[in-house]
């Protein structure tokens, strides 16, 4: 799809084949609105268990599968309803579906929050008998192990059942600003060298102008971009403190040491691995990273290379195109190496609308795959007819064969993994691609251009999420210093991380540090840093894929068709790669260098 250079498409004049097909979750509207409304009256099914967990190992396990079964239909109505928001945020009756299932989902939650408080109360020794009892509880075994160890920060039922019935309220920050960018932001046009006036959106600036080869242009918009963040500055400060101070109060009041530990005690990561992350990244790559911005600066001709230069492309006059069908027959040839299994997957997602790739009016920026539970996964991304874009949607692809492996393999509750892995799958088949292109070609440029691409991948996890990752924990140590976070804190934070990493490489302006505004993965925990850990285990897995083969891709694929049966550690050295350790990030930073080292040869 050609992006026009006078008019957004609204959501109706999209082409049917470039949207996903939500009938695999609801045939229309009007059965989604139906099962909406069964959900709620439904729960009851639930509900009869209310005092009996502990009765016997048989009514233990049937109370797990009704409420599987329920969560599973859950699942469907609130992802129905999230996509269509995803593809058009701006549409009043999208707002009202994401808002009528926000609150039915805070009425059903609240209500089922006795099955985890009376868990809760089963003694570490019944849980034990129950297993030996019924062997189909193995099925549940590690999401009750999880449970005891959050015994100690679980509050009474009463307290937890009052929690429940405020997720709406709870959710509400990460709310206002995913509706207030898709609706209320508006940026202003732009002119190209040429004076020709060019659309501007969020999804334009991140998907396009932010890599565009002309400097004037991409300046431009960035400028364009960071005026309009600089006028939502302060009710998205006053949004995000708001998501921070709920996050800190909720670790009081669980008894955690910290907010840091009440975060990752979801994800089931050590402190000291997730500090790894962040510090030895951050030492050992700003090195290579800056050498990678005084190339660009000279091979661009630039007097200075700007934070909005970054992403410019070393070679403007070498660009790739493709149109979306070469795209992913291209993907579909890289990734044969994982066998006919994983790319059968792919084959089927791109053939059946499993990808929405339109660019229209309201639709979210950025790219994502969901993955409902009994349904195949759904991929959102907004295509540019650009080489680059192959890699987005490789990596989305990632995503929806892992889950897709995973649900087809296990059950609900044992299928997704914690999110320390979970940017494993889809960053291996980017450095796939990378390796196929490189593989297929003589042509210098192209091979330059291609480890660019692998550049922009660890730039992407390592630099951009990473340096998010540093932003967050500095916020969160402000916030429980008693620090207010008002918009000039936020800024001036997100401005020193990023001038701490790149020094005098890179010439800065205030617009920088009004980037924060950019990631609503703020809203979602200690995210941001899991995308480096993810391509540090995808680093070293595709150097063992290409060492040793046939058992390297068999032992990948099992780690993905195990979902969420073992924790991230033991998951990750199940293909033989040891995360308690340094090590691994520091081969993966190495290799960074090695791209750097060689990139810059390229041109002697």
């Amino acid at each position: 799809m050609t992006i026009s250079t006078t008019h957004r498409s609204s959501r109706s004049e999209v082409p049917q084949e470039q949207t996903w097909d939500l009938t695999e979750l609801f045939p229309n509207h009007a059965a989604w609105e139906k099962e909406l409304i069964k959900i709620q009256d439904v729960v009851s099914e639930i509900t009869d268990y209310r005092g009996k967990l502990h009765a016997d190992s048989n009514t233990l396990l049937q109370a797990l599968k009704a409420l599987e079964a329920f969560q599973q239909r859950v699942i469907r109505v609130a992802v129905y309803a999230n996509l269509r928001s995803s593809a058009d945020g701006s549409d009043p009756d999208n707002q009202r579906d994401t808002s009528k299932v926000s609150s039915a989902l805070a009425r059903v939650n609240a209500k089922l929050s006795f099955f985890q408080s009376e868990l809760l109360t089963l003694p570490d020794e019944t849980i034990k008998q129950f297993l030996q009892e019924q062997p189909e509880l193995k099925t549940y075994q590690k999401m009750l192990e999880d449970l005891i160890e959050d015994k100690a920060h679980t509050l009474s039922p009463e307290i937890e059942e009052t929690l429940a019935a405020l997720s709406q309220v709870h959710s509400a920050p990460h709310m206002i600003y995913q509706r207030s960018k898709a609706s209320d932001m508006e940026f202003e046009s732009i002119k190209d060298q040429d004076d020709v006036e060019l659309p501007m959106s969020e999804a334009l600036y991140e998907d396009r102008y932010e890599f565009s080869p002309n400097t004037e242009t991409r300046r431009a918009a960035y400028e364009s971009f960071t005026n309009t963040l600089n006028d939502y500055k302060n009710t998205f400060a006053a949004t995000y403190a708001t998501e921070v101070t709920k996050q800190v109060t909720m670790s009081k009041l669980r008894n955690y040491d910290s907010v840091t530990d009440m975060l990752l005690s979801s994800q089931q990561v050590t402190k000291e691995m997730y500090h790894n992350q962040l510090d030895i990244i951050q030492q050992n790559l700003a090195p290579h990273m800056r050498r990678f911005a005084k190339l660009k600066k000279e091979k661009l001709g630039l007097e200075e290379i700007r934070y909005c230069d970054l992403k410019a492309p070393l070679d403007p006059e070498f660009n790739p195109q493709t149109t979306y069908e070469d795209a992913t027959s291209t993907i579909i040839e890289a990734l044969k190496v994982m066998g006919p299994e994983y790319t059968e997957i792919m084959r089927e997602g791109i053939a059946n609308r499993w990808i929405d790739r339109s660019d229209n009016i309201g639709k979210a920026n950025g790219a994502f795959c969901s993955s409902p539970y009994g349904v195949h996964p759904y991929i959102l991304i907004t295509w540019t007819d650009t080489m680059r874009g192959a890699f987005v949607l490789a990596h989305e692809l990632g995503h929806a064969a892992h889950f897709y492996l995973a649900g087809n393999n296990q059950s609900l509750f044992n299928t997704r993994p914690s999110t320390y892995f979970v940017e494993a799958p889809s960053t291996l088949n980017e450095l796939l691609l990378a390796e196929h292109l490189m593989n297929n070609t003589d042509d210098v440029r192209m091979k330059r251009w291609v480890i660019t691409q692998l550049l922009g991948t660890y730039y992407h996890n390592f630099v951009t999420h990473l340096l998010e990752a540093e932003y967050q924990r500095r916020i969160y140590d402000l916030a429980e210093q008693g620090v207010p976070l008002t918009a000039n804190v936020l800024c001036n934070q997100k401005q020193e991380a990023l001038e701490n990493f790149w020094g005098d490489a890179v010439t800065f302006d205030e617009g920088a540090g009004l980037t924060w505004m950019r990631q609503q993965h703020y809203y979602m925990g200690l995210y941001p840093y899991t995308y480096s850990a993810g391509l540090t285990v995808s680093t070293a897995v595709a150097q063992r894929i290409k060492e040793e083969g046939q058992p390297a891709i068999d032992s990948w694929l099992d780690v993905l068709r195990s979902g969420s049966t073992q924790k991230p550690l033991d998951l990750i050295k199940q293909a033989e790669v040891d995360m308690s350790k340094p090590d691994a990030i520091k081969v993966a930073v190495d290799y960074v260098g090695s791209l750097v080292d060689e990139l810059v040869k390229s041109y002697e």
